[in-house]
Formats: C-alpha cells, sequence, structure tokens
C-alpha cells in the first residue's frame, strides 16, 4: 500500500491506495493487444482511482505490445541512440534527412513507421552503417563540432580511433625518415596530398582527421601544434624506421608523394594548394590573408584527387609526378 494519498472519486476524500498487475486489452489502429498493466485501487471502497503515472504506464505498455506484435523498435532503444553516438535529437533527425523534430517526437513514444524503425534500428545495431550516414550526410548538420563528436563517438564503437590516429603518427614519423629537409609547412602539405592522392587510388582514406583551409593551406590542427616550435626549420626525425607497418598500397602513395612532392620546398606547395578546388572551396569569400578554421571535408578532398586522377590518367601513384609539374609550371 502507497504512503501516498489521491482522491477518490466514491469517498469524496483523498485517501491510500494498491497497485496491482493486471492484463488488459487495448486497441490501436483498429488492431486489439493484450498487455500487463497496473490498476490503483482505494484501499477503504475498493473502487479504482486515477493516477496519471499509472496511467501513463499502461500507454506505454500498450505501445509496447504494438511495436512488438509489428516488429517495430523500441522506445529502450530510440532513446540509447543519441547517448550511444554523442549526438542531439535534432541534429540525428537532421543527419538523417529527416524533419527536425521528428526523432524528438519518437524520444517522446510517438511509434514511427516501419520504414523508420528499421533504419533506427540498424542504426543502434550497426555502427558501421552510422558511421556511413555521418559521413554522407555531415552536411546536413548545422556545427562542425557536432559531427566531429559524434565521429569520434563511432570511432571509438568501431576500434578506430588508436588506430587511425597511429597510422597519422606512423605517416609523419616515415616522413621525417626519408625526408632530410621537410619543416612544419611542408609536412602539412604532404599530409594532405598523401589524403587526397591514398584515396583517389584506393576509395578510402588513410586518415580520420580532419584539416581545415588556414591561410597558408591544408593544416592538420592537432600536428601545428605539434611542431610549431621549428617555425621555418626542419622537423628532426629518426632515419631508422620499419616500413613493414604500412601495405604495399601505402606504400606506394607514401613513397611516390615523398619522390613527388616534397622535393618541392612548402611555400610551393603552398601555393599549389591555394589553387585547388578542396582549400578554395573551404574559405569561400574569404580574402587570403584572413584566418579561418574551416573544415577541409575529406568528402571534398576525395572528389577533387579522383577528378586529377582521371584528368591526368594516372594509372600507378609514380603518375602523381604529372600532376606536380603541371602545378609548378603555373606558378
Amino acid at each position: 500500500m502507497s504512503e501516498r494519498k489521491v482522491f477518490c472519486e466514491e469517498c469524496r476524500n483523498d485517501v491510500a491506495f494498491t497497485i496491482n498487475e493486471e492484463r488488459m486489452d487495448g486497441t490501436i489502429k483498429g488492431e486489439k493487444y493484450s498487455y500487463i498493466g497496473k490498476e490503483a485501487h482505494c484501499v477503504d471502497c475498493g473502487s479504482e482511482i486515477y493516477i496519471a503515472e499509472v496511467n501513463d504506464f499502461n500507454l506505454s505498455m500498450l505501445y509496447n505490445a504494438y511495436r512488438d506484435r509489428n516488429n517495430i523498435v523500441s522506445l529502450e532503444v530510440v532513446l540509447a541512440i543519441p547517448e550511444k553516438y554523442a549526438i542531439g535529437k535534432r541534429p540525428l533527425s537532421l543527419l538523417l534527412g529527416w524533419g527536425e523534430q521528428t526523432f524528438s517526437r519518437y524520444c517522446d513514444g510517438d511509434i514511427p513507421t516501419k520504414q523508420y524503425s528499421e533504419i533506427l534500428q540498424k542504426l543502434y545495431d550497426a555502427p558501421a552503417y552510422y558511421a556511413e550516414i555521418l559521413e554522407n550526410n555531415k552536411g546536413n548538420l548545422k556545427t562542425v563540432a557536432s559531427y566531429e563528436k559524434s565521429k569520434r563517438a563511432v570511432n571509438e564503437l568501431l576500434g578506430r580511433t588508436q588506430s587511425t590516429r597511429a597510422k597519422m603518427d606512423m605517416t609523419i614519423e616515415y616522413l621525417l625518415s626519408k625526408c632530410e629537409d621537410i619543416t612544419p609547412l611542408a609536412l602539412q602539405k604532404a599530409l594532405y596530398y598523401i589524403q587526397g592522392f591514398y584515396y583517389a587510388f584506393y576509395k578510402t582514406f588513410l586518415f580520420s582527421e580532419e584539416c581545415e583551409a588556414w591561410v597558408h593551406g591544408p593544416v592538420y590542427r592537432d600536428i601545428y601544434f605539434r611542431y610549431r616550435d621549428y617555425r621555418f626549420d626542419s622537423i628532426e626525425g629518426n632515419d631508422e624506421f620499419d616500413d613493414s607497418v604500412f601495405s604495399s598500397s601505402e606504400k606506394a602513395i607514401l613513397d611516390s608523394v615523398i619522390k613527388n612532392i616534397c622535393c618541392y620546398s612548402g611555400k610551393v606547395l603552398e601555393e599549389f594548394t591555394h589553387s585547388e578546388t578542396p582549400w578554395l572551396s573551404a574559405r569561400g569569400e574569404l580574402p587570403a590573408v584572413t584566418a579561418s578554421d574551416q573544415t577541409i571535408w575529406k568528402g571534398q578532398i576525395g572528389d577533387y584527387f579522383s577528378a586529377v586522377k582521371d584528368k591526368y590518367n594516372m594509372i600507378n601513384p609514380n603518375d602523381i609526378k604529372s600532376y606536380t609539374q603541371n602545378m609548378f609550371g603555373q606558378i
């Protein structure tokens, strides 16, 4: 028996009550559903009394019965999705191409259609599926921060965070071991070209990190702060590096970039990037000397360098030379 008291219509007084489980029936869309609900009864006269939370519970159980029979995603799963992928309800709706309030309504108990239910269940069950949607539809999000936060969460679920970060670190170590004279500016451009040409040839990105459209060209922010104290001086490297950590395809791109791109100074490579679509598009109408932290989306980089590969009829990574020679000739 509850110590709390509520109003009883029969007794016309505030009374204590008991709550019992009962099998109940309800109707949704003309179909009858049975479920285990609850009833509250006055301890004095035994009459059934109305309690808002009991009524809400029964409605929830009726909806659950409907979901079970029609194979509709559960409310628990719906509520778990934003937390799992570190994204807000409204951004998730936008990411999926739905109305801005659609996902919020489902969190409040509205029942999704069969089609939307299948999408939601798959989102919860398959982080790789969510990662694909996040990458393909990130332009729907209103802030870069929403994308980056959710990207970190799904990468962690997929076990990518450590390995992809290590991939960039290993790439830098390899570049420093092979290039006798590489400044922080040249290093940034080499990483950018590795990312672009690796996608052009193999249709996947080597790094998970996004770069930004700074005044001096594409920049990976964390790498900038790591090496900024070198300023215009060459970065010290370790001559001994075990390149067996790279696959043959990865090494083919790295070696070609070292041979055909790292032979140019950082300032020359900066000029290259200033005439390329990814940097120009990310900055928009900003003057060349205006600071910016606009992200150069990997999709833009991939599209651009895929087009470059096609334009120059590149068969293998060594053919990067034709592009860089042409770019140098235009300076």
